[in-house]
């Protein structure tokens, strides 16, 4: 059934077979964090008290030194460079985005680089990238250290840290002799909720988080969390405040829902939600399992799929279009099915909460049914054949 509100905007709902992704809707809200935002929007409050009253009871749940609502993952990420570079000097804070004469250079591994690394120069800052694709030297991020270092960037996201690069425990020790604070971009790292709390007792300075996704809070929130005087920095900078954060406003009613759904979050049996994850996959490769030239199966690892995945596997028996013309059709067709090609050889998509179940008949249906009707397509960037390319999806919450 299509809600009222985008029958009359003539938008159309998707199956969201393309993770979390906010191009695609993001999350489902959970019922209650509406419920939230609804009764604060009931009464008008002081946003720095509730600043102050929501990043506490969110450090609580953390324990965490400090934690502050943004408006957003990349929103983090932002604040993240502004309270290392101009810190809480209001002078240096009505300067930014010119950070000429600051310490402003932000220290970043190239197999971390990623397009929201924008963020970080949005802020004044400036990338100095280390190491190679695959690898980085212990001796690199030392040299790169200097007394223009404002922080070290690290990176933790599925299929960003193969073996070869630094990992944060030892990017934090190398940056923390040297007097620099390191800041951790973990925005699609939940579940597993002790991602919530591993890389802050690692000693990273300030991690953000996206407060929708995984925690299933308003898309449009995040947390940030870390050393108190560096998210008093980052509050400094931020709404409501005149300053460089302003843009990135979050709302009484969003910071009451993201406290909610934080709430809840931690409170749900992660053993039980991967078991549903598991068992909506389970349903996808079975429905797949009769097709001749597919692998289908069930994937997880600590690494680079924290949560089961259904991966579909193009083997050398397939005849078929190829996976970038799967892809198309999927997205395509009625309903648009999103779904992602990944790195190179492997492409890789999550299932996202946004669609309540991937059981249905219907979804079922339209995989072999896009299949049969695409046409042979050209072969996927990065691939020897079309037989190499793979989706994998994640399992919903159960509303």
């Amino acid at each position: 059934m299509i809600p009222a509100i985008y029958r009359k905007l003539g938008v159309r709902p998707v199956i969201h077979g393309s993770g979390t992704t906010t191009r695609y809707g993001g999350s489902m809200l959970r019922p209650e964090a509406l419920d939230a935002m609804r009764e604060a929007s009931q009464a008008l409050v002081n946003i720095d008290e509730l600043n102050e009253a929501a990043g506490a009871a969110i450090a609580r749940m953390l324990g965490a030194e400090a934690a502050f609502v943004t408006a957003g993952a990349s929103s983090g990420l932002i604040l993240q460079a502004a309270a290392c570079i101009a810190g809480a000097d209001p002078a240096k804070i009505t300067r930014l985005p010119d950070t000429r004469d600051m310490r402003n250079e932000i220290v970043i591994q190239r197999a971390h680089r990623f397009a929201y690394d924008q963020a970080y120069r949005v802020a004044g800052g400036v990338l100095v990238e280390i190491g190679l694709a695959r690898r980085t030297q212990p001796f690199e991020l030392e040299d790169a250290i200097t007394d223009r270092t404002a922080a070290v960037a690290h990176l933790i996201s599925p299929f960003t840290s193969p073996p070869g690069t630094l990992p944060l425990d030892q990017v934090i020790a190398i940056a923390h002799r040297r007097g620099v604070p390191v800041i951790v971009d973990a925005a699609s790292m939940l579940p597993p909720r002790e991602s919530l709390t591993k890389f802050l007792r690692l000693g990273a300075d300030l991690v953000s988080f996206s407060g929708g996704k995984g925690i299933r809070g308003p898309q449009s929130t995040g947390i940030l969390a870390g050393r108190s005087h560096l998210v008093r920095a980052a509050a400094l900078n931020a709404s409501p405040n005149q300053a460089l954060g302003r843009a990135a406003k979050t709302s009484k009613e969003e910071i009451a829902g993201l406290v909610t759904a934080l709430e809840l979050f931690m409170a749900e049996d992660e053993a039980s939600e991967m078991k549903r994850y598991t068992d909506v996959c389970a349903t996808i490769v079975e429905g797949l399992a009769d097709i001749h030239g597919l692998r289908v199966v069930v994937e997880q690892d600590p690494v680079n799929r924290v949560l089961p995945h259904a991966v579909v596997y193009f083997t050398p028996d397939w005849r078929g279009p190829s996976g970038h013309a799967v892809q198309v059709a999927l997205a395509q067709g009625d309903p648009h099915i999103y779904v992602q090609q990944g790195p190179t050889r492997a492409a890789t998509s999550t299932r996202s909460p946004s669609t309540r179940s991937t059981s249905s008949p219907a979804t079922r249906r339209s995989w072999p049914r896009a299949c049969a009707r695409s046409s042979p397509g050209g072969r996927a960037r990065g691939c020897r054949t079309a037989n190499s390319w793979k989706t994998s999806f994640e399992l919903p919450p159960i509303n």
